[in-house]
């Protein structure tokens, strides 16, 4: 190894360690955190990368589609969405204030379904009476959702996050 690359191997471990100092001292607050109001530091590094992991809610279609609103999703019974080829490993978060049920293939080609009934959180929650579900999306996929209940008519919405 040659002087400069032990220079720089070094300087590249002391900023590594800078940096755990600060994020630990910076995140020493007592109690529980609050996700709705993050440090500035962790709101400041989220503008580097924050959204680019969420599939963008303008490629999933549906025939339940609400006109004139994008990615809400109106169905009594099943609704099955189609998201379109993320172009790599992505999150599809969806929101509804009702509970209701979500049938997703894995990712990577697992030959497995993913099925879970996501139900509004509690009082405190960052996201009260919120029903939230977040699917892990690669290529193009469909996602069945389920409205529990005989004749229940559920809303669902398509977010960044």
């Amino acid at each position: 190894m040659s002087g400069k690359q032990k220079v720089l191997l070094i300087s590249l471990a002391v900023v590594l360690v800078v940096l755990f100092v600060l994020a630990v001292g910076l995140g020493s607050r007592r109690g529980e955190g609050d996700p709705a109001a993050p440090p500035d530091f962790l709101s400041w590094l989220s503008k580097f990368g924050a959204k680019q992991s969420a599939v963008d809610p303008e490629t999933v279609t549906a025939d339940c589609a609400v006109d004139g609103k994008p990615a809400t999703f109106t169905f009594t019974g099943t609704c099955t969405l189609t998201v379109a080829d993320p172009g790599g490993l992505k999150t599809l978060t969806l929101r509804s204030s009702k509970a209701f049920a979500v049938n997703a293939p894995a990712p990577g080609g697992a030959g497995v379904r993913v099925k879970d009934t996501v139900e509004p959180s509690p009082q405190p929650s960052p996201t009260p009476d919120q029903a939230v579900a977040q699917v892990a999306v690669d290529t193009t996929t469909e996602i069945v959702l389920t409205c529990p209940g005989l004749g229940a008519q559920c809303t669902v919405v398509a977010t960044a996050g």
